[in-house]
């Protein structure tokens, strides 16, 4: 499978992974007004905090490193190797499940029996969940390295929709079992999504048309269960060495990401956190996972660039200057807008209750912090997706370092300037994981002709477009926001749409190149075979 044609897919992949996120979470929103109307919002704030993070984070542990590991592009690769090493996440995902359960269980605080009954009950069963969903978890690879877009979107979306019609059900007729019901619904979902990549690879396996698809590495069912191959090695060392420094790594991102749990944080954070977030999971995260595989399928782990094939390599640094140039772009779009438009989002969302105090501020920081999100999530993509497992084991030192300077930055500027300094906190933490990034981008392509840092530069006339947007809006808040009612409101925002219209504008003249880019591979049709 040639370069550009992994391109495509891997587009196709982000761009579908964008629909389902925006799918999924217009579900979630609808589901959770109606489920507000029969339950408390106790229960469901228990199961949209503790036991959804509980059920992520076992998640994270206990796949994350080996999905990197396999998914890294390697022409000589034994599949049954690798598939051997990949049902290994399921003891990894039991032991995960009874420690943090354990962990949720009696160090964490436990809500009030008769508030939120059947706690230890959702508990377990969440943590069952994430080792059910864990057994599909070589299914799962096997489609993502072969580029099964259609795979991916039928069960994802088949699950969540079945899920939501079976949490409403017993939420209409048995409100009374309380956290039961969404212990069962997420029991119920990670069952159906394994069953769904389980009887697609049965079916496409057992059909005659699937001689025909030389590219598996697979010809029986059987094949995908654990075995011992012809070689006698159970695993290929190396690659369960690459997951080893990759499993050091996620832990010391989980830790920097769940770093809010060693500081005091008000409510109001919390509230700035989920709106923040929310564009960088709606937008970013499809895009980092689905390029993460373009760069680990074309780029080939401890090589020089000038020793690969310099087509792969040119395709590869012409995707990673467009993926940085649209990240940089929509970061800034981000930061711009978001810093006079906070105050009315916040109002809107939450009146004057988050409004009026310490929220707009917050927005307005977390709109800088997710600008360097949007940077380091396409820098990290394909950096970890080019590392050597030595280069690996360097970074993790400097993450280990990074971590413990992060949690007592966090402490001292929480400290100093309440939830603000928390954000600056992440915002230091991601400066430095974007230059180690970059340091290694520029060391990769030091000898070729290649330049995508490139994409981090604007044409001066895209900069001072947006700076004249960011400052009539600024003007247009202080005169129209947020006490002048809804005409001034009003007003204020289609002030901000004229801006944005023309910063847009700007750029699709300034930057034809990343135009160029979004043109060919998501705003044209292409022909997908029976495999996607």
């Amino acid at each position: 499978m040639g370069s550009r044609e992994v391109l495509g897919q891997a587009a196709r992949l982000a761009s579908s992974g964008l629909i389902l996120q925006v799918l999924f979470r217009l579900i979630t929103f609808v589901l959770n007004a109606f489920i507000l109307r029969f339950l408390s919002k106790e229960i469901v704030g228990v199961v949209n905090v503790r036991l959804t993070l509980l059920y992520s984070t076992t998640l994270f542990l206990a796949r994350e490193a080996f999905r990197r590991a396999c998914l890294s592009g390697v022409t000589q690769r034994d599949w049954s190797q690798t598939l051997n090493l990949l049902w290994l996440t399921v003891p990894l995902g039991v032991f995960w499940s009874l420690f943090l359960g354990w962990v949720w269980l009696q160090l964490l605080e436990v809500p009030d029996p008769h508030v939120v009954p059947h706690y230890a009950t959702g508990v377990v069963l969440f943590g069952l969940s994430a080792v059910v969903e864990l057994l599909g978890e070589p299914f799962w690879v096997l489609a993502q390295a072969h580029m099964f877009v259609k795979l991916k979107v039928i069960a994802e979306s088949l699950s969540v929709i079945l899920k939501s019609i079976l949490t409403a059900f017993l939420v209409l007729w048995l409100p009374h079992w309380g956290l039961y019901i969404f212990s069962l619904a997420q029991l119920f979902y990670t069952t159906v999504l394994v069953l769904c990549y389980v009887i697609y690879f049965t079916k496409l396996l057992g059909s005659p048309e699937s001689t025909k698809l030389q590219t598996l590495p697979v010809s029986r069912i059987t094949d995908l269960l654990p075995n011992i191959t012809r070689s006698g090695a159970l695993i290929n060392w190396k690659e369960a060495k690459l997951t080893w420094s990759f499993f050091k790594q996620s832990f010391l991102k989980q830790i920097l990401t769940e770093g809010k749990l060693t500081v005091t944080l008000n409510g109001v954070y919390d509230i700035v956190n989920n709106l923040g977030s929310l564009v960088a999971r709606l937008i970013f995260q499809p895009i980092e996972e689905s390029f993460y595989i373009f760069f680990a399928k074309v780029l080939e782990r401890e090589k020089d660039a000038t020793l690969q094939k310099q087509e792969d390599v040119a395709v590869a640094a012409a995707v990673l200057e467009s993926l940085l140039k649209l990240a940089l772009l929509a970061g800034l779009t981000i930061t711009v807008f978001g810093f006079a438009y906070s105050q009315l989002a916040l109002d809107i969302y939450g009146g004057a209750m988050l409004s009026s105090g310490s929220g707009p501020v917050l927005l307005r920081s977390y709109c800088f912090y997710v600008l360097l999100l949007a940077i380091n999530g396409v820098t990290e993509c394909f950096t970890f997706a080019a590392m050597s497992k030595e280069e690996v084991d360097r970074y993790n030192f400097v993450m280990l370092a990074l971590s413990s300077s992060f949690l007592v930055l966090s402490y001292l500027l929480t400290r100093w300037c309440g939830s603000v300094g928390f954000i600056l906190a992440n915002c230091f933490n991601m400066g430095i994981r974007i230059t180690q990034s970059l340091c290694f981008i520029h060391r990769y392509y030091r000898r070729s002709p290649h330049r995508p840092l490139a994409g981090l530069h604007l044409s001066p006339v895209l900069l001072g477009t947006f700076a004249l947007g960011g400052g009539v809006t600024a003007v247009s808040e202080v005169f129209l926001c947020c006490e002048q009612g809804w005409p001034a409101r009003l007003a204020h925002i289609a002030v901000g749409a004229f801006c944005l219209g023309a910063t847009l504008g700007t750029a699709f003249l300034t930057e034809t190149k990343l135009i160029h880019f979004l043109r060919t591979q998501l705003g044209v049709p292409r022909r997908t075979d029976k495999m996607t």
